[in-house]
């Protein structure tokens, strides 16, 4: 059987830094050593200069698969995902139909199989076809390998609703996802609620939209003790929750997308619809503050919010036009560029962090060590490129990253033992 050899990087993991090389045989690591000489017929994957790291898992990416597949096929997002490093994605389940069935979640995972490029693990919806009135069949669906439950897109409005969720959720173990959003709040917003929105004339998205819901759920969990995770948070206040409802000890996480470091409520004053997302970008202070909450551990992971668009409606008006940007390609570089943070804490914001939040720990963002599946990500942390959405592997292009310089990029993926990426380039 060929053996893959990844040779010359940098071993990041939960352990730390050191210089070394894998050997993987049959979709595991044979071996781990500061170097290894290549046999005849090895396959082998040059890290010069490059950390290999366990795979990357995004709790939070929309593959539009069902329903939509002009915007995005399960097979194209897989495969943007593994030019990421993403070893497993969540894909949400606001298709048509929604993931509030088996037979649409084990239709979607069995495209994601047979794509092979990343393991794609559906979500279950909270409520039957998100519509917040009746809870889906949860049994059903966590006996069919679902661990997370959202009706993203959607906050769940009714909180009594939202009890039993919790309630009905603990004894399966599985995990409840927010979408943090009171709808009535919100009606026609087109951005963030603030002076730039005033300036432009548009109807504005408040920060307590999302802080309400924040609010409501941690005491929520109070209540019942069941875990909550918080999808895309936005607001410094929302960040300030969270921090607080740790410390008390709450099973808490969250995550934050990088558009929601990276960009604000300013970059709309052009009327493009690239800028428009749910949750809105917000303002600087709140960059900030979200930027704060990873570097102190208040935020667990950094999940993409992947949305792909056909291209024809993210040309419509601003107020018409689909929220939703790109992700998975520039998820690394957007974080090495702008986080101040090491990265090794980049890498587990990224890694084996969402991974113990998705329910896969067992076999993604595992410790680089002999017996462990080879599901890992080789990238070049002080690579400079330039951002071409036309280039991507999506089937959508409404990134608003194009022509910016971002610094790290991902040279090899390996799934399952096999070099899915290589150079830069999928091989499948």
């Amino acid at each position: 059987m060929t053996r893959l050899l990844i040779t010359g990087g940098t071993l990041l993991d939960q352990h730390g830094e050191r210089p070394g090389a894998v050997a993987v045989v049959d979709g595991r690591i044979s071996e781990v050593a500061a170097s290894i000489e290549p046999g005849d017929g090895d396959d082998v994957l040059d890290a010069t200069g490059c950390i290999v790291s366990p795979g990357f898992v995004d709790l939070h990416v929309h593959l539009r698969e069902p329903g939509k597949e002009e915007a995005e096929t399960i097979e194209t997002g897989s495969r943007a995902a593994a030019l990421g490093g993403f070893t497993a994605v969540v894909a949400m389940p606001n298709t048509d139909p929604a993931h509030d069935s088996v037979s649409v979640v084990q239709f979607v995972r069995a495209q994601g199989e047979a794509a092979g490029l990343c393991e794609v693990l559906p979500s279950g919806c909270i409520t039957v076809g998100r519509a917040g009135e009746q809870l889906a069949p949860y049994g059903e669906l966590a006996a069919a390998g679902v661990h997370l439950f959202t009706d993203d897109g959607n906050g769940v409005q009714d909180p009594l609703l939202m009890r039993h969720a919790l309630e009905y959720a603990g004894p399966l173990g599985v995990v409840l996802a927010q979408h943090c959003e009171v709808a009535a709040l919100t009606k026609g917003a087109v951005m963030h609620e603030g002076a730039c929105c005033s300036t432009l004339g548009l109807p504005g998205w408040p920060s307590i939209a999302e802080e309400l819901m924040v609010f409501r759920d941690i005491e929520l969990v109070r209540l019942t003790g069941v875990p909550m995770h918080f999808l895309h948070l936005s607001t410094a206040r929302s960040v300030q929750l969270v921090r607080q409802a740790k410390a008390d000890g709450l099973p808490i996480t969250a995550e934050a997308a990088p558009h929601h470091f990276t960009l604000t409520d300013e970059m709309l004053t052009g009327y493009d619809p690239l800028f428009k997302v749910n949750p809105p970008l917000r303002t600087r202070a709140d960059i900030d503050a979200i930027k704060a909450g990873l570097v102190d551990g208040t935020i667990d992971a950094i999940a993409t919010d992947h949305a792909p668009h056909a291209p024809h409606t993210k040309e419509e008006p601003l107020d018409q036009a689909p929220p939703g940007m790109l992700g998975l390609e520039t998820a690394l570089a957007l974080a090495i560029t702008e986080l101040d943070m090491p990265l090794a804490a980049i890498v587990a914001a990224l890694s084996w962090q969402p991974a113990a939040i998705a329910g896969v720990a067992d076999r993604h963002g595992r410790p680089i060590e002999v017996g462990e599946p080879a599901n890992l990500t080789v990238f070049d942390p002080s690579l400079e490129w330039s951002v071409v959405p036309a280039q991507f592997a999506s089937k959508s292009r409404n990134s608003p990253y194009g022509g910016r310089t971002v610094t790290g990029k991902v040279r090899h993926t390996v799934f399952r033992g096999t070099a899915v990426v290589r150079d830069g380039a999928a091989t499948r």
